[in-house]
């Protein structure tokens, strides 16, 4: 191929790169950053996942997201949120053909085909009275949180929902110090280097609580700051010092690989950054003066070897905010709000798989989970 050639050649690849990058719908504009998943621009929505769930299924509020070593995707749901109406043909007699609860916990494939679903009341443990968060761990197990008003208590499960451990009591729970009890548990995550639970609690308490994965023994807890927590009465005000105490829900405490533990204070409206201890580190404010709900819902990071930036789902702003991890600095966000496809309604957990794809969970009225692809 002559020199002259091979300039053809280039230039043509050239333009039809250019044609198809033009083509792609861009979510929104971000300034800074080259890492990996830096780009808010590169993730798009993927209107092919999930598929249909089988057997007329239908789901609830979706209050919990997370990825498995296999690459699958879990969520876990509340087939009790769901109106008569939605689930008209699981009522004796029947209103409609449409629909039936679906179990409360699903396992997807990348395809986005259901490989798997169970949960509810059981032999040797107590169901919570209203399903929140979902982790799985090294050791493929499956851990559950509870955010009803009695529950205070975590459960760990097999892939398959066989019942392995519970930690904390039903309706047991005395507050932000109790060395054996959640006050409404929000988010899990388990430590693969030492197998400690690292629990976000959560809607009744205002600490980060961390006990033995496998003994269920408690080893230590702490609040906002590193500080011991409180229950006094609080409410967030944008005009006033930050406080330095969590607010409720402490909604996620999320470890990155190299033992830091990320905190989502949402009403708060900022993420604090923490050694395995408990030792403060830093912290970072987003979109400081939403009130309501809070901006800080739950994080994840790229999937490259220095998991290079973080992932806040925004359920108040109805966005995914980007943060490049080491600096904290926000490099941007994508997503709006709305009920139509790749809008977001009370968007409220979120994932990433290990090609760097987005997983959000929706609660209230959103009741779906969708995927974004990451267009490296």
């Amino acid at each position: 191929m002559t020199r002259r050639h091979s300039s053809i050649l280039v230039a043509l690849v050239l333009a039809v790169a250019a044609v198809l990058v033009a083509g792609l719908p861009r979510l929104s504009a971000v300034t800074g950053g080259a890492q990996a998943g830096s780009d808010a621009a590169a993730f798009q929505f993927d209107a092919t996942w999930p598929k249909p769930l089988p057997d007329n299924w239908t789901l609830g509020n979706v209050v919990g997201v997370a990825v498995d070593a296999r690459d699958h995707i879990w969520i876990v749901h509340r087939p009790g949120s769901l109106t008569l109406q939605e689930r008209g043909a699981d009522e004796d007699p029947p209103l409609a053909e449409c629909c039936r609860p679906a179990p409360p916990i699903i396992e997807f494939d990348q395809a986005g085909n259901v490989v798997n679903a169970w949960g509810g009341p059981g032999e040797g443990y107590e169901w919570p009275d209203s399903e929140h968060g979902i982790f799985i761990d090294h050791l493929d197990n499956v851990w559950l949180g509870g955010s009803g008003g009695d529950d205070a208590h975590i459960l760990k499960f097999t892939r398959d929902g066989e019942f392995l451990l519970q930690i904390g009591r039903h309706g047991q729970g005395e507050g932000s110090n109790d060395l054996a009890n959640f006050g409404q548990p929000a988010e899990i995550d388990v430590d693969p280097e030492t197998n400690e639970v690292y629990i976000a609690d959560g809607y009744g308490n205002r600490r980060v609580a961390v006990f033995d994965a496998g003994t269920g023994e408690y080893k230590r807890h702490w609040g906002a700051y590193g500080n011991r927590p409180t229950d006094e009465a609080y409410s967030y005000d944008p005009d006033a010092p930050l406080s330095q105490q969590f607010g409720r829900p402490v909604h996620c405490a999320t470890l990155s690989d190299d033992g830091l533990v990320y905190v989502c204070d949402r009403v708060n409206d900022r993420i604090q950054v923490f050694e395995r201890d408990g030792t403060f580190l830093n912290e970072v404010v987003i979109a400081g003066r939403t009130r309501g709900f809070g901006s800080a819902f739950d994080v994840d990071f790229s999937p490259d070897g220095d998991q290079s930036v973080l992932y806040n789902i925004d359920g108040m702003n109805q966005k995914v905010w980007l943060i490049e991890r080491s600096s904290l600095e926000i490099l941007g966000s994508f997503g709006f709000g709305g009920h139509m496809a790749g809008g977001f309604t009370a968007a409220h957990s979120l994932a990433v798989d290990a090609s760097g794809n987005i997983y959000v969970g929706e609660t209230l009225e959103g009741k779906r989970v969708q995927r974004f692809v990451y267009m490296q």
